[in-house]
């Protein structure tokens, strides 16, 4: 079987959600350890969204024989937040999650290593790099879309919820 062939994209600014850079997380128990992030895309930013689109394309057609010549109905690629999602935050955005095996690099928009995962969150903005890869798995078939690096280029309005100390006990 031949190898196959990985696309690349780095993101315009987006907003973070689910944000587990830092430590990993198995999504059901007993499941492999990753770390991910799920990324929301304006879908005002036509430069983010073509260029994910491209590479997710540009995957499929140079890992076609991976799928037996058809590219039809492979899985993978932008969600509407509109559509399949009922939060705030998700209105007016296409989303998409990536996650890695390998820790992703956290930095700040100056290029310096972020190591407080209370300055890197679930509601920041900044970039992300991105790997999309073929996969063939128990039934399923697509593109999948693997987590890099992140950079921070300003913060948010937090979506965890909750509040903090200096809310909660601010006079």
């Amino acid at each position: 079987m031949a190898a196959t062939i990985k696309t690349k994209a780095v993101t315009g600014k987006v907003r973070f959600s689910y944000v587990q850079v830092f430590q990993p997380k198995a999504k059901e128990d007993g499941g492999a350890l990753k770390y991910s992030t799920a990324l929301l895309i304006p879908k005002s930013d036509k430069d983010t969204v073509a260029k994910i689109n491209k590479a997710i394309e540009e995957c499929k057609e140079a890992n076609k024989a991976m799928f037996g010549g058809s590219i039809k109905g492979l899985k993978g690629g932008l969600r509407d937040g509109d559509e399949e999602r009922e939060g705030a935050e998700y209105q007016g955005m296409y989303f998409i999650n990536a996650n890695s095996d390998r820790k992703p690099g956290v930095v700040d928009a100056d290029m310096n290593a972020i190591i407080d995962p209370e300055e890197f969150y679930s509601g920041c903005y900044g970039r992300a790099s991105l790997t999309f890869y073929p996969y063939d798995t128990k039934g399923g078939k697509g593109i999948a879309c693997g987590l890099n690096n992140v950079q921070k280029l300003e913060d948010g309005e937090k979506l965890s919820g909750g509040s903090s100390a200096a809310e909660d006990f601010a006079v």
